[in-house]
């Protein structure tokens, strides 16, 4: 809205010259996104409380988790607030990957508000069936594959990190692909939200590292330098992954130990759901599996665990899953399991960006 605006005034008074550039709304919009959470949270807070809508705590996880049962939840719609109105008030809204983005966004976070809202209306941490979210994502995959690929006439194309000029053109399998990409995203924050702050710094790590990836992809002279397919309308994303990553650190404000607030799956679910779209959209999906690799460990655990469990009759690989469970389990404090999480999120973020130079 702002681009609409004042950039047209540049003409002039030369000041307003500023709203053209990537790089100031990045910066500004991702403030606005941490003043609008920032602000409202303790609003969101106070009348979880007054309703009684508290996190359910499973019976399943460890003892001293239980001292946070009633610890408001569905943090993540605050979240979705500041995402959706920063973007509104910083992107350029003729762009088509902003406007799908927020789709996805919001796609997911209403897949997580029915599984938060079943959760606290049943007073049991039972939500939406595994096949029914599941269901429920791969159609909100199906619209955005058919808005990317057929409306929009993206590239089938899938390009490999390390290689200058191995393609390989998916056709009608990347929807398939990207179903493994926006919902192993989604699910991955959603695993990994465990314990106070866990997820949100990882994301915002992996926020950091795409809003770097959005401007290269969107740049032509920096994609050809670099060896990266270049992406128009990609630049714009490099606003909206600034935007997530403010969000996220005004949620990190409340969410830190002690938490005073949980993001619930409306947060988890959309936040890891509009990563994957990014990645996506700018053609850089293996680098989630680097930027992202905490999500990766935590969900591989889940799968790990369900597996040996079912192969040999009850027998597990961790004392508890997701991962960061069986740590707190060998007697870690919860807060050096979240802050090593986070250093290894950090380190995969760096490696993430040294492979634009490894081709």
């Amino acid at each position: 809205m702002f681009y609409h605006l004042f950039y047209p005034l540049s003409e002039w008074i030369t000041l307003f010259n500023v709203f053209k550039y990537i790089t100031f709304r990045m910066i500004y919009g991702s403030i606005t996104a941490f003043l609008l959470v920032y602000f409202t949270m303790p609003y969101f807070i106070r009348f979880m409380r007054s309703r009684q809508f508290g996190q359910i705590i499973r019976e399943e996880g460890p003892a001293h988790h239980h001292a946070k049962t009633g610890t408001p939840t569905m943090g993540g719609v605050v979240i979705i607030f500041g995402v959706t109105v920063s973007t509104l008030l910083w992107c350029n809204l003729f762009n088509p990957f902003v406007w799908l983005a927020l789709f996805t966004f919001l796609a997911f976070g209403f897949i997580g508000f029915l599984d938060d809202y079943l959760k606290l209306k049943r007073g049991k941490n039972l939500g939406l069936k595994a096949r029914e979210k599941l269901i429920l994502q791969f159609l909100a995959v199906l619209i955005f594959y058919l808005i990317l690929f057929h409306i929009l006439n993206f590239s089938t194309t899938l390009n490999l990190p390390f290689f200058k000029r191995i393609v390989l053109d998916l056709g009608i399998f990347y929807l398939f692909f990207a179903g493994i990409v926006l919902i192993g995203s989604s699910n991955g924050v959603n695993l990994t939200d465990g314990l106070d702050g866990l997820a949100i710094v990882p994301f915002c790590v992996v926020a950091g590292v795409y809003t770097v990836l959005s401007y290269v992809t969107g740049h032509i002279k920096f994609a050809q330098y670099l060896y990266i397919p270049y992406v128009p309308y990609a630049g714009e994303l490099t606003i909206v992954c600034a935007i997530l990553g403010g969000a996220g650190l005004g949620f990190l404000w409340y969410n830190s130990h002690p938490a005073e607030v949980f993001m619930g799956d409306v947060g988890s679910l959309s936040l890891g759901g509009i990563m994957g779209a990014i990645a996506v959209m700018i053609k850089q999906e293996f680098l989630l599996v680097i930027a992202g690799a905490v999500f990766v460990m935590e969900a591989f655990s889940v799968m790990l665990q369900v597996g040996y469990f079912k192969l040999t009759g009850g027998k597990r690989i961790f004392r508890m899953a997701p991962l960061h469970h069986h740590f707190e389990l060998k007697g870690w404090k919860e807060n050096k399991v979240v802050v090593r999480f986070w250093i290894i999120s950090i380190i995969c973020g760096l490696l993430a960006l040294s492979t634009l130079k490894i081709r």
